[in-house]
């Protein structure tokens, strides 16, 4: 068995290896007198790098059932076989197709319409089977949708045209939609070296260093574990855009340390939950989500990172204020002995390896170089840069490892991605986006606030069990357009879209990021849950607060009018209400809150968020009026006790 295993895993890494090269260089630049090698022709290169994807889906599913002990059928094999024969006629197909549309107009028959049945079959076998049921049905719901739309009522009929052209086109053939079409793209252009990079970054052991340095940065503190479980989370998961690879990743080290100062299991696997979560919103790199984005607004890089700077650097506050207030209720004192291990030179020599690739990326970036070729120079900046950590200058191998692994990654993310093509294609050729927009309008009575709580409840069920990336490229071709149609700027309507995917993976029934916290922390799943919706409560009202409030988002590309004056009045009352908000739901601050103060002092924190100005000033001075007063009658219960 172990044999097996071993073999499966070399293959893996062979293929993923194998992925992982001929993406970077499809997208790497020229250098000096290196000249460039891609892009490659999509006709051939796409249905290649799909057909690796597929591979290496399969070898991972066989992989994943003998580790965990489980027998692997012989119908399980010839059915992945099957599989992947099929994959690869279609494949061979897309070719032919595609350099016949280079020379004429092509007409497509039933057979070419099964072909992309045929591709769908196999790509939502495997999403399902890699990301679970939720990405697979809705993709199906999507296929079906398309593949019948003439026969439904009223709004949701579509216009009759020829369903084997449109099977063929808009699911396998078209390089705009379908399982291989822009988004599919964008993932080869844009997301891939960034993915890569992430796994080289863990590979290179820059992150143990990180989070040694962390707690001895923060182990005097009351909360010194949590406050750096927040820090390395954070700084890990703007490179991952994996809530759950980020938590399995620094979770196993940090939540032992928090349950160890005297937090519950529960709190310390939500924190880790919703640090690592937060890291997909925290700039530079935003685990891609900003390249997307910018891709998808038509604006720069830089643009993003601004507009998303004050809310991500929010939430992380309302995460250090919830753990500030949680050791004080608890009693929590620091605890000098707690370092789990003592940091070395070496350590603070490694943590170049993170800074130096962060800061490559973003001069290059705001100078105008291309994602892709920012993040494959940090790359190449990075392999021989790792060499400073003594573990890889003895065993290489592990960068090769390392690259290898990103492609794996890449090819189970192009898995879901590929499904979301289903969708889009489905909402594009249909036309529901708009339809949905004028439903959602009649519904809400054109109420923004009843619109904008209709998206935030559609991206938390839309996005359960899918990660990040893909969720947010769903739920935006569904939602998008609705909150434009309600005057929204576009790049405030995929923030706020944005936003609620991230809380998905947090947010029961279906917090995967909770899930795999409890799993360490030896907690209850649903309990890690529900403790994660708390601390993270910010997550949920920053993203109304900016599209009331675009001077949140800084970027004038957002609607905002701008003034100095009332830009440090927004900050203000930000602070304010982060600080009222964290206090009220721990229901403590100097000392314990009653439920009325709490809920006073967290309806004071809404009003602080809200776009009138003269409740929002009242609720400024009676917040002030309320911490003042609690202050006073903490010093008087003080003095009575001494």
């Amino acid at each position: 068995m172990s044999n097996r295993i071993n073999n499966l895993q070399y293959l893996i890494w062979v293929l993923g290896g194998l992925l992982a090269f001929l993406g970077l260089a499809n997208v790497m630049p020229g250098y000096a007198s290196i000249p460039r090698i891609g892009p490659f022709a999509l006709e051939w290169f796409r249905p290649l790098f799909f057909f690796l994807c597929v591979a290496i889906a399969i070898v991972f599913g066989w992989q994943r059932n003998l580790s965990s002990g489980r027998a692997l059928p012989v119908w399980r094999i010839l059915l992945d076989l099957i599989a992947l024969a099929l994959v690869a006629y279609c494949c061979v197909r897309y070719y032919q197709v595609g350099m016949q549309m280079i020379k004429s107009i092509v007409f497509f028959d039933v057979a070419d319409a099964l072909v992309a049945v045929a591709a769908v079959a196999v790509a939502t076998l495997l999403c399902w089977r890699l990301w679970g049921a939720p990405i697979a049905i809705i993709g199906l719901l999507a296929f079906a949708y398309l593949s019948t739309g003439d026969y439904w009522p009223g709004i949701l009929k579509t216009s009759g045209g020829n369903l084997v052209d449109g099977l063929a086109e808009n699911l396998w053939f078209g390089a705009d939609n379908g399982l291989m079409g822009s988004i599919f793209g964008i993932i080869l252009s844009t997301v891939l070296p960034f993915i890569i990079l992430g796994s080289v970054l863990e590979g290179c052991g820059a992150g143990d260093s990180m989070i040694r340095i962390s707690f001895a940065l923060m182990h005097r503190f009351r909360g010194g574990p949590a406050y750096s479980a927040i820090i390395a989370s954070g700084m890990f998961g703007t490179v991952s855009g994996s809530a759950v690879a980020n938590v399995v990743g620094t979770g196993v080290v940090t939540i032992p340390m928090i349950r160890k100062r005297g937090f519950s299991g529960n709190f310390a696997g939500a924190l880790e939950a919703t640090a690592s979560a937060g890291g997909q919103i925290l700039p530079p790199i935003m685990g891609a989500a900003a390249l997307v984005m910018a891709d998808y607004v038509g604006v720069s890089y830089l643009t993003i990172i601004i507009a998303v700077l004050i809310p991500a650097l929010a939430y992380y506050a309302s995460l250090f204020l919830a753990v500030y207030f949680e050791a004080r209720k608890l009693g929590v004192e620091a605890n000098d002995q707690e370092i789990p291990e003592p940091v070395t030179r070496q350590d603070w020599i490694n943590l170049s390896l993170i800074v130096a690739p962060l800061a490559i990326i973003v001069t290059l970036l705001i100078q105008g170089a291309s994602p892709a070729g920012a993040s494959i120079t940090a790359i190449f900046a990075l392999l021989p840069l790792s060499l400073i950590n003594p573990q890889i200058m003895r065993q290489p191998y592990r960068l090769l490892a390392a690259l290898a692994e990103g492609g794996i990654t890449v090819a189970r993310l192009s898995i879901a991605i590929a499904i979301v093509g289903i969708i889009v294609a489905s909402m594009s050729s249909t036309g529901i986006p708009t339809k949905f927009a004028v439903l959602l309008s009649s519904a809400s009575e054109y109420s923004l606030l009843a619109a904008l709580l209709i998206t935030a409840i559609g991206c938390i069920v839309l996005g359960m069990g899918m990660p990040t990336l893909p969720a947010y490229i769903a739920i935006i071709v569904v939602m998008g357009p609705t909150l434009q149609a309600f005057g929204l700027e576009m790049i405030t309507a995929h923030m706020f879209v944005f936003f609620f995917g991230v809380a998905s993976v947090i947010t029961p029934p279906v917090a995967i990021a909770a899930f795999a916290a409890a799993s360490i922390s030896q907690g209850s799943p649903m309990a890690t849950a529900l403790v994660s919706t708390r601390i993270a409560a910010m997550l949920f009202l920053i993203p109304f607060a900016f599209v009331y409030n675009p001077l949140m988002l800084t970027v004038p590309e957002a609607g905002g009018v701008y003034s100095l004056g009332a830009y440090l009045w927004m900050l203000a009352q930000l602070a304010l209400a982060l600080y009222l908000a964290g206090s009220a739901l721990a229901r403590f601050d100097q000392h314990r809150l009653g439920r009325l103060s709490s809920l006073f002092r967290f309806a004071l924190a809404i009003v602080l968020l809200s776009p009138f100005q003269l409740p929002s000033m009242a609720a400024a001075a009676l917040g002030v009026g309320v911490l003042v007063l609690h202050r006073i009658n903490q010093v008087k219960l003080q003095e009575a006790l001494s």
